[in-house]
């Protein structure tokens, strides 16, 4: 195994690491991971959840010029799935972690280019979950007064095994009464989650936005030669 670690910093919720390796079996696939302390964030290695995230969340929407939020930013995958949509007019990348925003901008890792190139999109370094909680003023801080189309999240492992214990206030029915307030009548929240849908948060969706679905995401693991699951839940504004 090749194993090369391409940044290190010290953040207020832990150390983040940037890691590159090659696992023999995999052959010259250079593999990238991101850790927070001891949990794994992210892998190049597994991303259809996160593209489902866009591809779900985006596909509820029938209509064009879409303004779009995407919370966490990761290793780019939800993002640059939803500049695959023509629709998206604007997107607004909300992240908490500035070395992470620096990876895509110095192209560490490998869909910095494709996002940082594509005007419609913006990385923003800020609190996600603070952000949703002022309703007086917008995700975007460009633009205080707007509305989006979509909000898509995928920061926590699942609403129940988050990063920090002060994201569990986002996952009640108040926090999430928050986000739909900064969503255009109609508009859809979609989330990404570890293993599958659970349908306790389902049903506090649905709650919550009026509608909801759930939707297990399957994907092949090449470490232990078979599927793993992810889950995409997505709710649409309709009271």
């Amino acid at each position: 195994m090749i194993f090369e670690e391409l940044d290190f910093q010290l953040t207020p919720i832990g150390e983040l690491a940037l890691r590159r390796r090659r696992i023999p079996k995999l052959g010259e696939l250079d593999v990238y991971e991101v850790k927070l302390g001891e949990d794994f964030l992210m892998s190049s290695l597994f991303h259809e959840a996160e593209r489902q995230l866009s591809k779900l969340g985006l596909g509820a929407l029938e209509k064009d010029d879409l303004d779009v939020i995407v919370g966490g930013l990761g290793l780019g995958y939800t993002a640059a799935a939803a500049l695959e949509d023509p629709r998206v007019s604007s997107l607004v990348v909300i992240e908490y972690l500035a070395p992470v925003i620096e990876w895509h901008r110095n192209g560490l890792v490998p869909l910095g280019e494709t996002l940082t190139s594509d005007q419609r999109c913006r990385l923003t370094h800020a609190d996600f979950f603070a952000l949703s909680q002022d309703i007086e003023n917008s995700f975007d801080p460009l633009n205080p007064a707007k509305k989006h189309d979509a909000i898509l999240l995928d920061i926590d492992h699942t609403p129940t095994n988050v990063l920090h214990q002060t994201n569990t206030r986002f996952y009640t029915e108040e926090g999430l009464g928050e986000l739909a307030r900064h969503l255009k009548p109609g508009g859809v929240f979609a989330i990404w989650a570890d293993g599958e849908p659970e349908s306790s948060f389902g049903d506090r969706l649905e709650k919550v936005f009026g509608w909801s679905e759930g939707h297990t995401i399957e994907f092949d693991n090449p470490i232990t030669e078979d599927t793993s699951k992810g889950a995409v839940y997505v709710a649409k504004n309709s009271r």
